[in-house]
């Protein structure tokens, strides 16, 4: 039932002024800084690569995320990646579904 006391005329008119003296110092005083936006741009190993497929060769099975890591791209450029060497018969996929996909050399899927 209570409420929050309402100010007095004076105080009211005390605080605009300090608010309006605020105002002025802090726009000469403060410069806007902008930054840049950044278009992120993604790289994508060729496949043509020996030394990138030579490091598949080592893994047991290879996967978008473990793929992502290691060679510090996006899962996104990495399943692209993936597809690409499936598309060339490289890489075969050996199991998964649409969520994970587990990949291996194909010299070695038996």
């Amino acid at each position: 039932m209570g409420g929050v006391k309402r100010k007095t005329l004076a105080q009211s008119e005390k605080r605009q002024k300090m608010q309006a003296k605020k105002g002025e110092k802090s726009t000469s005083k403060k410069s806007i800084k902008y930054t840049e936006k950044k278009i992120g741009g993604v790289h994508i190993p060729k496949v043509e690569d020996k030394e990138l497929t030579a490091e598949l060769l080592k893994m047991k099975a290879i996967t978008p995320y473990a793929v992502a890591v290691k060679y510090n791209i996006t899962q996104s450029a990495a399943k692209q990646w993936l597809q690409s060497l499936v598309k060339i018969k490289k890489i075969e996929q050996i199991a998964g579904s649409n969520n994970l996909k587990v990949y291996k050399y194909r010299d070695r899927v038996k």
